[in-house]
């Protein structure tokens, strides 16, 4: 993406010192993950990514970090502060999801399903009208 325009959406970390910008409308799902690898590294009871292919997420301001989480996955933070912003996995390597709540304005978009149920908290009740997917929905 080159420039900035009104169908882009931009974001940032707790501290500011990472931004991005992805175009809009996204071109991917917005899912509520419940697996308990994200629960772990948001410190959440779940986690909302938005998906965009790679080469559409503009990286503003300090680079990523990168800790790769498992042997086919790796988790993009803040330096500074090491809030979640990224997960990329090799089994979809051309795209990457984004934490929905970094946005500026994620009030504007809503999740469309649930995924990895199998590990949801019994107790969370979170928009229970959404499709459950027991596991990731692009294996199928």
């Amino acid at each position: 993406m080159n420039t900035a325009s009104s169908a882009s959406r931009t974001g940032h970390c707790l501290c500011g010192a990472v931004r991005y910008r992805v175009p809009y409308p996204f071109t991917g799902e917005i899912a509520h993950c419940h697996c308990s690898m994200c629960r772990r590294a948001a410190g959440a009871v779940a986690v909302t990514w938005f998906t965009v292919p790679n080469d559409e997420l503009e990286m503003l301001g300090v680079p990523l970090e990168v800790y790769k989480s498992s042997a086919e996955a790796e988790r993009g933070y803040c330096p500074t502060c090491h809030s979640p912003i990224s997960f990329w996995s090799s089994k979809f390597p051309d795209t990457i999801d984004v934490t929905l709540a970094t946005l500026d304005d994620p009030s504007e978009f809503a999740a469309e399903m649930n995924i990895w149920t199998e590990s949801r908290l019994p107790w969370l009740k979170l928009d229970s009208h959404l499709p459950d997917r027991e596991g990731d929905p692009d294996e199928d």
